[in-house]
Formats: structure tokens, C-alpha cells, sequence
């Protein structure tokens, strides 16, 4: 579960001390972060604007590379410093990760690479995943916390890599969790289904779960797919099943999550897995 991680942020503009945001999480590589302002509030990771709910509750995080010291910075009350405005800013150290790397030799090339054929069509798909991710309603339903899809043996890890014939393949950013083809997966935390489809190249059956602020959730290899695009969900609802669907060697679900462009690690969010599931 994530920690509460209190910023105690001097507030540079009045001259006095104390909590100006509490967030949940701490500032490690793949977290994600959130959190409560004043309503009115600006707020900014560095250079970059976050969004700022109507409640006051603002979310970020951090990708899986990142190093060194952000900048968070909240700017309260009316536009250009007006008096009684309160300004605050820390610096958030990340903490660095540790990432397992795995080598492989003699895999036969057209698994690693696709034909030329297949290319057009990952192009397209490639596309309309971004576009789905993009999307970015006003609701913070990613605040509620979330819980695990689908319950089981972990068989993959956030940021693990495999080195293919001595070339490094794309880091893995989701946890895998190995359980039968046909187990229902449910949905982790509320929110509206912004793509729906049966038959990626790469993923298979996927689903992608928008909660809010551009914090999404992916489900990867899926055998059904079971809600359509603009459902509303609720924790716990099912919205399909787990396969091998895809370029997957056997049956489990690929979990993923993003905020905007970077991509977080779904592990982070949720309790340690139960350890009385069965196997597989």
C-alpha cells in the first residue's frame, strides 16, 4: 500500500512553515503520486503544469529511468501573486531502483522483430492506443486507490528487461500475474473504458480504463473482452477475461498503468499479492 508521504513545504510567500500538500506515495521511480491543494490552486512538477481538480486534488508520477530532483511547486490564490496568495515549493529526491535484466540467445529473429508486413498495422494500433491514453476527464477516480485485477502467481515485474541475441528489448512496464485462460478480470479502481478491442498485434484483447487527470490502466492479452468504449466502471466489476491473446507464451494478465506519458508501475498501488491463491 502506499505510504503517506507528507511535504512539509515552507511557504515562501507569507514567511511561515507547515504542510502545504500531503501525498500518497513516495517520489521513487514508476510511482504515482497524489494529493490535496486549495482549490484554486496552480500547481507544477518542475516546468510542467499538473491538473488541478475541482475538489484541489492534483496527480503525478515519475517514469521508470528518471534520476535526480523535481521541483514541485504549488502557487495559491489569485493570479500574479495577489496579496494573501501562498506560494511553496520542495524538492522531490527520486529514489532509484534496482531492475531485473535477463539474457536470452538463439531466439529465432522474427520474434524479435515483425515482418514487414505486420508494420502498417502496429503503426495504426500504436496510434490509436496513444490516442486512447491521451484522453483526460475531470474525474479523480484514480484517489479512491485501487486494488488487484486478478489475483495469482506474479510471473512478471515493472521495469524487468530481457537482452535478446545480446540486444536489449523494451523494459516490461507492467505486473504480470499468471492464471488460467477465462479468469474474470475486474476493475482496479473506478472509472470509464476508453478503448475496447479483441485483437492487437502485440496485446491482444485490450482494454484501457481511463481514472482521471490521464491515469489509466491497461489490460494486455485479454481472451474477452467484455465492456464496451464509454462504459462507466466501478471497483470490482468485471470487464474480461484473462488469455494469452497476441504475442504472449501463455495465458496471464499484463497489467499496465500510465499518467500522460510516463509509465508507472501498477504494484506500487495495491497490497502485496494474497498468499493463499492458487497457482496455476
Amino acid at each position: 500500500m502506499y505510504r503517506i508521504f507528507t511535504l512539509m513545504l515552507g511557504l515562501l510567500a507569507t514567511g511561515g512553515a507547515g504542510a502545504c500538500i500531503e501525498l500518497n506515495g513516495e517520489p521513487v521511480q514508476g510511482a504515482l503520486l497524489w494529493g490535496r491543494v486549495a482549490p484554486d490552486s496552480r500547481v507544477f512538477l518542475d516546468d510542467e503544469a499538473l491538473d488541478v481538480s475541482a475538489e484541489g486534488v492534483v496527480v503525478f508520477g515519475f517514469g521508470r529511468d528518471e534520476t535526480g530532483t523535481r521541483l514541485l511547486k504549488v502557487e495559491s490564490g489569485e493570479e500574479g501573486g495577489e496579496k494573501g496568495s501562498q506560494n511553496c515549493e520542495q524538492q522531490l529526491q527520486l529514489v532509484t531502483r534496482e531492475y531485473r535484466v535477463s539474457r536470452v540467445e538463439g531466439v529465432p529473429q522474427k520474434t524479435v522483430t515483425p515482418d514487414p508486413e505486420h508494420l502498417e498495422r502496429i503503426r495504426i494500433e500504436v496510434a490509436l492506443v496513444r490516442s486512447a491514453r491521451a484522453v483526460s476527464g475531470s474525474a479523480t477516480d484514480f484517489a479512491s486507490g485501487f486494488v488487484w485485477p486478478v489475483t495469482g502467481r506474479i510471473s512478471g515485474v515493472y521495469g524487468s528487461q530481457r537482452v535478446y541475441n545480446g540486444s536489449p528489448g523494451r523494459p516490461h512496464y507492467g505486473v504480470d500475474v499468471a492464471r488460467p485462460t477465462g479468469t474474470p478480470v475486474a476493475a482496479p479502481a473506478p472509472g470509464v473504458v476508453v478503448l475496447a478491442e479483441a485483437d492487437l498485434f502485440y496485446s491482444g484483447g485490450t482494454l484501457i480504463i481511463d481514472h482521471g487527470s490521464q491515469v489509466n490502466s491497461s489490460f494486455l492479452h485479454m481472451s474477452k473482452v467484455l465492456v464496451p468504449v464509454g462504459t462507466r466502471v466501478e471497483t470490482g466489476d468485471i470487464v474480461g477475461e484473462v488469455g494469452a491473446s497476441g504475442r504472449a507464451s501463455g495465458p496471464h494478465l499484463d497489467w499496465r498503468m500510465n499518467w500522460r506519458n510516463r509509465r508507472v508501475d501498477p504494484q506500487l498501488l495495491v497490497p502485496p499479492m494474497p498468499e493463499a491463491v492458487p497457482i496455476p
